[in-house]
């Protein structure tokens, strides 16, 4: 049911229907027909934007599928999946991003009207229907997914979650002891605001994580952005960083994902990806947390 306090509208961007919902803490914008793609999420009590997009007015449009992801509108947060890098797997082509991000997405109704943002996707090359619900919590946003693989057979897949971040002076990387310790090396996770992956641009893996947890506070204004799920059901955490090295650009991103690698056909010879069963489903959750007031728990 819908919490108290929660509010929820349809608008209109460019010529596309985004859905909105908010209550007194936190906004989040998402147009069904790119992809669900979450293009806004605000902490209404700081007024910080969290999510990016390119330099300029944010320009939303369509892709078909198959496009280059550099071709897309390159806002907010996507859902990567069954892949993150294209690659031909089982007689599938699978494009650059996966299947989900260009295609239309079908809104529920009938949840809409409790005030929750329930949307999915039939894939069009790979046997997957693919749904995400958004639910308001105070200062949590709450995103539930399930799986179902239509086929008969057994299925393998890559989920990445793909939120684009503004950085801004200040802004740290948090994470468990646990997580950092593995991703010794990239020594930009220790200077977020200012430092400079290899090649001014950089995408490196904390796998296995043992605790589902990640995200960004600001050492000047207590800003902060949480990432928390559940390690057992996704093991990787995947942290991206362009200092201008890709298409000129810079944002970063924290990738919650089932696998260390970017391209099914690797993930899938070293078993670093999910398995779903003939006719079966699974569900997993992430909650982001916005706000000032929540202690560290790295």
């Amino acid at each position: 049911m819908n919490a108290v306090g929660n509010t929820y509208k349809v608008r209109y961007e460019q010529g596309f229907e985004v859905y909105v919902l908010n209550n007194r803490q936190v906004e989040i914008a998402v147009v069904p027909e790119l992809g669900s793609r979450i293009i806004s999420l605000k902490d209404l009590r700081t007024a910080r934007e969290w999510l990016w997009h390119p330099p300029g007015e944010r320009k939303l449009f369509r892709n078909r599928p198959g496009d280059d992801f550099g071709g897309s509108p390159l806002v907010g947060m996507d859902e990567c999946f069954p892949t993150i890098a294209p690659c031909a797997w089982q007689g599938r082509n699978l494009p650059d991003h996966g299947e989900v991000w260009a295609l239309a997405w079908a809104v529920d109704n009938e949840a809409w009207q409790d005030g929750l943002l329930r949307t999915s996707a039939e894939l069009t090359i790979s046997p997957f229907d693919l749904e995400r619900t958004i639910e308001l919590q105070e200062n949590e946003v709450h995103l539930n997914y399930r799986l179902k693989n239509r086929g008969a057979t057994p299925e393998l897949y890559l989920w990445s979650m793909h939120p684009l971040l503004r950085l801004q002076p200040g802004d740290q990387l948090e994470l468990p002891a646990s997580t950092r310790a593995l991703l010794d090396g990239a020594a930009w996770i220790d200077a977020l605001d200012s430092g400079n992956p290899k090649g001014d641009c950089e995408k490196v893996f904390a796998c296995p994580v043992t605790e589902g947890l990640g995200g960004i506070i600001n050492s000047k204004t207590a800003d902060r952005l949480i990432f928390e799920w559940d390690p057992t059901q996704n093991d990787t955490l995947g942290l991206w960083l362009t200092r201008g090295g890709w298409n000129g650009l810079h944002h970063f991103a924290l990738e919650p994902a089932n696998g260390s690698s970017d391209a099914l056909s690797t993930a899938a010879q070293s078993k670093s990806c999910g398995t779903l069963a003939g006719h079966e489903s699974i569900a997993w959750h992430v909650c982001l947390r916005v706000g000032r007031d929540m202690p560290s728990r790295s």
